[in-house]
């Protein structure tokens, strides 16, 4: 006489914590805090990043709510699996290839935010206090912040989640609100320079600038 077991793919605390202490190590290596307010942003993207990699091995609380209100109507047979985690694939009845294509998409967009918040702190690192308005950012003002949005876009396509829907765009205000205060004291310290170059270059989302233009 069989039993049917159902598999239940999480409580895997010590993958939330190394992929936790994983992604912040690589985020503080590139948005080294230095003041309380920086810190206050950090502290919400460490929360992002936690409440993330929880629900994806440890506790799958947005699943327990949707099972719970969607009850049989849930498209899954076992929603606690990991497969069926991934919500993009249970509710549109993708397959291997859809799977395929959402790590391609959201591993891509990872890379792209980690490049550009790379290429920001080099830029940070050989300026030694200096105006920078070449390199990533002749696009944006801010690359480290936009890299962040872009790596935090990335994951919530890899793994949706109700707490981190809602997060998200607490962490967006929460950088704006650091870059406008940044932006107050690059002001005071490099004046009509400093103007002129926040006149012509966006914040966050880079627009094409026509060929051979310079900042200056």
């Amino acid at each position: 006489m069989h039993s049917n077991t159902i598999s239940y793919a999480y409580g895997l605390w010590s993958l939330v914590a190394v992929n936790v202490l994983l992604f912040l190590f690589f985020i503080l290596s590139f948005l080294a805090p230095l003041k309380k307010r920086e810190w206050r942003t950090m502290g919400v993207t460490s929360a992002f990043f936690v409440a993330l990699f929880t629900e994806m091995y440890g506790f799958p609380l947005t699943i327990y709510i949707l099972t719970v209100v969607m009850g049989r109507r849930y498209p899954s047979l076992n929603p606690f699996s990991h497969e069926s985690g991934h919500l993009w694939v249970a509710f549109f009845k993708g397959g291997a290839l859809m799977l395929v294509l959402i790590h391609l998409v959201s591993n891509g967009l990872m890379l792209a935010g980690f490049f550009m918040m790379g290429a920001g702190w080099n830029k940070i690192h050989k300026a030694k206090g200096g105006l920078i308005t070449d390199g990533v950012y002749r696009y944006v003002r801010h690359p480290q912040y936009a890299g962040l949005f872009i790596i935090t876009i990335g994951l919530l396509i890899q793994w949706p989640t109700i707490i981190t829907a809602v997060m998200w765009p607490v962490l967006a205000a929460a950088y704006y609100k650091l870059a406008r205060k940044e932006e107050d004291e690059m002001e005071r310290e490099f004046g009509d320079a400093y103007r002129r170059y926040k006149e012509k270059v966006p914040m966050f989302i880079p627009h094409i600038m026509r060929s051979g233009e310079v900042i200056s």
